[in-house]
């Protein structure tokens, strides 16, 4: 199955529970895309004791993931893209909800 992931919060556990969905999915063999979008690209400051975002952003890529990010969103908030948040565009959000068998927001 295809997967698509929206994260639109800077919530620690939020987004931590969406990236441990998505490796879960990875290795149960099924294609995982991630677009942040909103406060979800802030995904690289968010720091909390009990949640390791940065270890499940690690192992979604390392599981073959795929991460986008919307350039709007990080333009906003006058960030640039990274290589966990690579700049993409509505068109891309587009692209990944036509070609995904099921999309979930988190």
């Amino acid at each position: 199955m295809r997967l698509g992931i929206i994260v639109g919060t800077n919530e620690a556990e939020v987004v931590w529970n969406a990236f441990r969905f998505g490796v879960t999915a990875l290795k149960a063999n099924h294609k995982v895309n991630i677009f942040l979008m909103n406060k979800g690209v802030e995904i690289e400051e968010i720091k909390d004791e009990r949640y390791n975002i940065k270890e499940q952003v690690d192992l979604f890529i390392e599981s073959q993931g795929k991460m986008l990010a919307c350039g709007t969103c990080l333009k906003s908030r006058q960030k640039g893209g990274s290589s966990v948040c690579p700049i993409s565009t509505m068109k891309d959000l587009l692209k990944l909800v036509e070609d995904s068998d099921k999309i979930l927001t988190f």
